[in-house]
């Protein structure tokens, strides 16, 4: 700080006392001069530890400030170094006047950190790296959303530092006097450095090290949210864009705020950061909050149709669905089951990332591989967080060196965490590689994936584990006529007839529903219970079955978002279906020759199948 201060003009000088007892009001009418209070006693009761800091959080909301005079409510949004000095100013006042810090000597002391509660919804206050030129030297408050992709562990940062001239005869020897605190987009070189000299007699200054203050910092590397669509591997848009994601410095209270796979809206200042030979825009983040999706407030017409005309039947609504959809990669009235359960699992997918998700993992064995991934390629797509594997990509966390010069570990996203409370498709089982099967079946089986960071390679002290939750819904396939396996087909339908030696029987075992698509097959028919029910359901020359011709890919997309947004309850009726299944099953299981284990995974799906049968969401 310099001791020579710049000379204010007059009128600026009535200006800034004019915010400072707008500020002053605003924090009493706010609540805010109490808790100012409440935390300088946290302070003061420590009479043994000395400070040199005394950090401080202040909520701001910028309507209030507004409503109470516009031109500090300007400053706030548009000037946020500015209206920081003002609140230092107020708080340093209050401090003094009502002798809450004893240990305090200058203004220079107060850290306060400005923690507005929104922005205006105006285009102008979104952070837009697609918007040429972008004036990330402005210094104001932006918003952005995104989705987190990675993220480095907790280190250390200084928060703040003491220096003290080095000419013993100098007043400012042992005073208060100069006091280092980080700024936005500031590094660890500018805030603590050995080239300052004294404003009074240019003497060196030296750090007090025994007042130097340190704060936890995290480095979060953030998408927008539609860089979703380009891991989805199909689209019907002809709109092609180019998505580059940025870094969000997380500091002190915010550290562990975002987990990676969430959706988050970031309130913070953008400030550019030089690594190496690279120069990058980041956010100094000031605030952070979850976001979720809102779906549609109805289903379309043709849904309202469907639902009023098979209002009479059970199960009429339910088979023109499973007849009619994904009839834009698939022909109708084939693959019903198979359809069936992607629309269940697809209803039980959630927008909202602060809940654990119910998930459904389907494994299907075919003998048409390439019908049954066009057909889940199509269906991954109707949910926002719907991602398509790739094998040569990570199907789960990994732990890599941070690639923007902290060389810190950084926890990297993968295609499961991409896919937090939708859908991963990873393409056929037999592509992956044993270790891969060997962690899904645990991630199945537990939910959760452990990854372990070793200390010695990132530089830190100690080794770490980090247990992350995986809430995905997981589809796979079989291929039972791939070149690479020698099938003994059986004439029996019966899953637990079929030869799928080439596959874990614990892994098939984690997978919630296992379905066996045989319509194809001139010697696996359609079972003739089923091709009955489902013709009696659907007549061709009835005008329910032309309006589930119409119904789109627009309309399932609605479809499926107001769904899963309902709260489902389980009948009586519900209830007697499923104990008298579970108890035929059991007859069925124990016979010598046609029995098969009923795993533990089926038993939940099985309570989980009827629960949410698409007839539930609808009662008429």
């Amino acid at each position: 700080m310099d001791l020579v201060k710049r000379q204010t003009h007059p009128e600026e000088k009535r200006s800034n006392l004019k915010m400072k007892k707008v500020a002053l009001i605003y924090l009493d009418r706010s609540g805010g001069l109490q808790k100012f209070v409440d935390d300088c006693k946290l302070y003061s009761g420590d009479s043994k530890q000395s400070y040199a800091v005394f950090r401080f959080l202040i909520s701001v909301n910028p309507s209030d400030i507004a409503e109470l005079d516009a031109t500090f409510g300007n400053c706030v949004l548009h000037e946020p170094v500015k209206a920081t000095q003002i609140f230092q100013s107020v708080c340093f006042t209050a401090v003094k006047t009502l002798a809450l810090i004893p240990q305090l000597q200058t203004e220079a002391q107060m850290n306060i950190v400005l923690k507005p509660t929104h922005l205006p919804s105006l285009p102008s206050y979104i952070l837009s790296l697609s918007k040429f030129p972008f004036d990330y030297t402005s210094q104001r408050f932006y918003i952005s959303e995104g989705i987190v992709v990675a993220m480095t562990i907790i280190t250390k940062y200084t928060q703040g530092a003491r220096f003290v001239c080095s000419e013993k005869k100098c007043p400012f020897s042992e005073e208060f006097q100069y006091i280092r605190l980080h700024t936005p987009g500031a590094t660890e070189s500018a805030t603590v450095r050995n080239d300052f000299v004294c404003s009074l007699c240019t003497s060196p200054l030296q750090e007090d090290m025994k007042y130097r203050v340190l704060g936890d910092k995290q480095i979060v590397e953030v998408i927008d949210t539609k860089a979703i669509h380009v891991f989805q591997g199909f689209s019907s848009s002809k709109t092609h864009f180019r998505f580059q994601s940025f870094i969000i410095f997380l500091r002190d209270e915010l550290c562990n705020k975002m987990k990676i796979g969430n959706r988050y809206k970031v309130i913070g200042i953008p400030v550019c950061m030089q690594s190496c030979s690279r120069v990058q825009l980041c956010l100094e983040a000031n605030s952070v909050q979850l976001s979720s999706l809102t779906g549609p407030a109805c289903v379309s017409e043709n849904f309202k149709y469907l639902l009023a005309f098979s209002s009479n039947s059970c199960w009429r609504f339910t088979a023109i669905l499973a007849n009619s959809f994904a009839s834009q990669v698939l022909p109708s009235g084939i693959y019903n089951t198979l359809k069936l359960a992607t629309l269940l699992s697809l209803v039980q997918t959630s927008d909202r990332d602060e809940e654990a998700t119910a998930c459904l993992d389907l494994l299907v064995v075919t003998n048409d591989s390439l019908i049954l991934e066009r057909f889940m390629n199509y269906s991954v797509c109707l949910v926002p967080r719907g991602v398509r594997h790739i094998a040569s990509s990570e199907m789960f966390p990994a732990v890599s060196r941070d690639k923007h010069g902290m060389g810190t570990a950084s926890i990297q996203a993968s295609s499961a965490l991409l896919a937090k409370g939708g859908v991963c498709f990873i393409g056929e089982l037999s592509s992956h590689k044993k270790d891969k099967l060997e962690q899904l079946q645990s991630v199945l089986e537990s939910r959760t994936t452990t990854l372990f960071i070793p200390g010695k390679k990132y530089g830190e002290d100690t080794d770490q584990q980090v247990t992350l939750p995986i809430d995905t819904s997981f589809w796979s396939f079989i291929d039972m006529d791939s070149s690479s396996r020698k099938h003994v087909q059986k004439g029996n339908t019966l899953i637990g007839q079929m030869d799928l030696s080439s596959v874990s029987a614990n892994l098939i075992d984690a997978f919630g529903l296992l379905i066996h698509c045989n319509e194809l097959s001139p010697s696996d028919p359609v079972p003739p219970v089923v091709e009955r029910i489902l013709k009696k359901a659907i007549d061709p020359e009835e005008a329910a079955y032309a309006t589930s011709q119409r119904i789109g890919t627009q309309d399932y997309e609605e479809f499926i978002a107001f769904s899963k947004n309902l709260h489902v309850e389980l009948g009586s009726e519900a209830e007697r279906l499923i104990n008298g299944y579970y108890l035929a099953s059991r007859r069925v299981r124990k016979h010598s020759v046609y029995g098969s284990t009923l795993s533990t995974a089926a038993l939940k799906i099985l309570y989980f199948y009827i629960l949410h049968s698409p007839k539930c969401y609808f009662p008429i």
